[in-house]
């Protein structure tokens, strides 16, 4: 009885990760997040000069929820960008950027090494401009 107790609680957290990953995330990932996505690298091209891959860790993101902090973090380097790369220096420190990731793992940060950069996501914040800055200036 007891194993049966544990199966059906196993199976049910199954069920409820399983239909936090379906048709509206994907969905909002296709119609806000894709879009944001673009319109970042394409406002770090037009603004900084440089060519920035962008990829996300879609397993890693569960609800809608968590994939509108993609999205508004898409939406700090569409906003910052055009003002922060007006000079040689401020578009050389951006351009070391040639990857950008994003995952979500819990906590908030911008980590970046060796031309790649990992945005890291919690549940209800993302790294500003300033974070990114800071390490892509070092």
């Amino acid at each position: 009885m007891k194993k049966n107790v544990l199966w059906i609680a196993a199976l049910s957290l199954a069920c409820v990760t399983v239909a936090h990953a379906g048709k509206a995330e994907r969905d909002f990932y296709t119609a806000e997040v894709e879009p944001a996505l673009k319109t970042a690298t394409t406002t770090l091209k037009q603004s900084c000069g440089c060519d920035v891959k962008v990829n996300v860790k879609q397993d890693s993101f569960q609800t809608v929820d968590h994939l509108r902090q993609v999205r508004y973090s898409a939406g700090t380097i569409i906003d910052n960008a055009p003002r922060y790369c007006n000079d040689a220096p401020s578009k050389a420190a951006v351009c070391k950027l040639k990857t950008l990731e994003y995952a979500r793992t819990g906590t908030t940060a911008f980590k970046f090494a060796a031309g790649k950069g990992v945005i890291t996501l919690d549940e209800s914040s993302y790294p500003s401009w300033d974070m990114l800055a800071a390490e892509l200036d070092k």
